[in-house]
């Protein structure tokens, strides 16, 4: 998976869009306000940061050496994947898919319906 095809599954998702929070170095992709992603851009190789349910967090870093600890991030809710093809494309889409579901899941039920009006 490439910066450009990563942008682009990331932005398929209702209600998500780009910021610069942390610096030029952290791109953020968040759902409404609340931050589904954090994707190192500059990194070689690229790697993205995911919220993840505690002991799935800890299943995939069992299961993959590219998956550690969230990084300057809660390490019981977020991983870094570095990305340099030992994970599947459709794997990272799974997380992804979990990490942008777990942030809606804590939205507001108002929240929830605007994001389901945009699909």
């Amino acid at each position: 998976m490439d910066y450009e095809s990563l942008c682009d599954y990331l932005e398929s998702k209702p209600g998500v869009w780009r910021d610069m929070p942390f610096g030029a170095d952290a791109l953020v992709f968040k759902v409404f306000v609340k931050m589904f992603a954090l994707v190192a851009w500059q990194a070689e190789p690229l790697s993205i940061s995911l919220k993840a349910d505690p002991i799935d967090a800890i299943i995939l870093r069992k299961q993959y050496q590219a998956v550690r600890p969230g990084y300057h991030l809660n390490k019981k809710h977020w991983n870094t994947i570095t990305i340099n093809g030992s994970i599947p494309e459709d794997e990272i889409k799974l997380m992804i898919d979990d990490s942008y579901a777990l942030v809606v899941q804590g939205m507001t039920k108002a929240q929830q319906a605007r994001l389901k009006g945009l699909s």
